[in-house]
């Protein structure tokens, strides 16, 4: 009885702060609520693999990523005792970083296709509802912790906590990536709206023996998923090195990077490179433009 409330406690507890975030974010929410529900649970479940995956190290030691980090131990990266930075940490971190970027995205490409994702705003938005799932999951685990090793009454700043800057953190490297990733949903428009300032070598088609417009989404999606599972490491070794006060300005400034991304979304769908279709509209356009690339 004692666990089923202290399980029933901590997801009431991990529910807040995603009800709270998604209320924030309602203005620029406009799918319906059944795929908002979706999205959110295929990302509260996207934790579940890694935990999969954590659970077989005690089978077969050798897919432990990080135990290849353990050799660096010994190195650090540095010019003073102040930013020393272990390579291990960073090494470790950045492999956080990857997979749990790489599985927030994982949820939102089961999710979305071509009928529900119309737009730059769709993909962005998916990415934080999908954000706000995992991040619920990963909550509960750090709150029932708590509860079992320290007790209830020590659940109140980690709740804070995490509540602000974690579930924020997750908000934020995903609505990077999200952009960039609908940047790579939509890449055939978007060469075609921009033809004539954007130019691929032909040789390079040649050789991979694919079009320019899967260069460009690969190379877009890429770049987005670099950049978030990047963030994603600083913020953590932040915390593993015990630097709390980076964190303000770092959250901060990704907030502005957020919103600077929303309005350059904005001015590109105002000029008409970033186009908003239907799902019908979308197919007909392509047919009618795939002669244009």
């Amino acid at each position: 009885m004692n666990a089923v409330l202290q399980i029933s406690g901590s997801a009431i507890l991990a529910i807040i702060p995603a009800l709270l975030w998604i209320k924030i974010f309602r203005s620029q929410i406009h799918e319906s609520r059944r795929l908002l529900l979706y999205t959110f649970f295929i990302g509260a479940t996207a934790v579940f693999p890694i935990l999969f995956y954590k659970y077989l190290w005690q089978y077969f030691p050798w897919i432990n990523a990080f135990h290849y980090t353990e050799g660096f131990q010994a190195d650090v990266i540095g010019l003073s005792h102040f930013v020393s930075i272990p390579v291990s940490v960073v090494f470790t971190f950045f492999i956080v970083g990857f997979i749990e970027e790489a599985m927030k995205n994982f949820a939102v490409r089961v999710v979305d296709d071509r009928s529900t994702t119309r737009n730059i705003d769709d993909a962005i938005t998916m990415s934080i509802v999908a954000a706000l799932g995992f991040s619920f999951t990963e909550n509960i685990m750090y709150f029932h912790a708590i509860w079992i090793q320290q007790g209830m009454e020590n659940l109140l700043m980690p709740f804070i906590f995490r509540s602000v800057f974690s579930t924020f953190a997750h908000i934020m490297f995903s609505a990077i990536f999200g952009y960039y990733y609908g940047i790579s949903f939509f890449a055939k428009e978007y060469l075609i709206a921009n033809k004539r300032t954007i130019y691929w070598p032909k040789k390079i088609q040649a050789w991979f023996g694919i079009q320019k417009e899967e260069i460009f989404s690969i190379s877009k999606w890429v770049e987005g998923f670099l950049i978030a599972a990047t963030l994603h490491a600083i913020y953590n070794i932040f915390l593993e090195m015990n630097w709390t006060f980076f964190l303000v300005p770092f959250l901060g400034i990704g907030f502005f990077w957020v919103n600077h991304l929303l309005k350059q979304k904005e001015n590109q769908k105002n000029l008409g490179y970033l186009v908003d279709y239907t799902a019908e509209e979308k197919k007909e356009s392509l047919q009618s433009s795939s002669q244009e690339i």
